[in-house]
């Protein structure tokens, strides 16, 4: 099985294009990408398994097994500090610099993703995550993507910079390990 292993690896590289060349607002590129494979799927899990613990969410705990079980995982993140421009109002904010200006304030904060985010921004990472998936479709790879894994890698320190970021585990096997599954 280990060239269906290199196999997962190769479309986790070329989900991450994907990601990379996923359209974006302004053309410019706020996406972070990372493949997560060998032993750094067990600390990935691991980081999982202690969040679910501490924030009674079993379904962290659920999902960190997948992860453990996959071949590979793909995360893609946006960077925080980064408004588009347009004054929009859909984080919340009047304004771009407003919303910039709330970020800084807040700080360091005891939630899972950082924020607040800019709405168009947070459109890019759908884009691209979901430009992603859609490559690992087109080769038939098992994938699932989780706001676990995303929560995961950022308690990790991975994806610096990023305020959201989301996981994709990947597998080959002959049964779904992301979608037949208990809880």
């Amino acid at each position: 099985m280990v060239f269906e292993s290199d196999a997962v690896e190769t479309v986790a590289r070329l989900m991450a294009l994907s990601a990379r060349t996923a359209p974006k607002a302004r053309g410019i590129d706020v996406i972070k990408t990372m493949i997560v494979v060998g032993d750094e799927r067990s600390v990935l899990a691991e980081a999982m398994r202690e969040y679910g613990e501490r924030h009674n969410a079993a379904f962290f705990i659920r999902d960190a097994g997948n992860v453990a079980a996959s071949d590979a995982c793909l995360l893609i993140g946006s960077l925080l500090a980064d408004a588009v421009g347009l004054d929009c109002g859909a984080c919340g904010y009047a304004t771009c610099a407003e919303m910039l200006d709330a970020q800084r304030e807040r700080g360091m904060q005891p939630t899972p993703f950082g924020g607040p985010n800019c709405a168009v921004r947070m459109a890019d990472l759908g884009i691209a995550v979901g430009s992603a998936v859609k490559t690992a479709s087109i080769h038939n790879v098992d994938n699932r993507v989780m706001y676990s894994v995303g929560v995961g890698a950022l308690s990790l320190g991975w994806l610096e910079g990023c305020g959201v970021a989301y996981g994709i585990p990947l597998r080959a096997s002959g049964k779904d390990i992301f979608f037949d599954r208990t809880r």
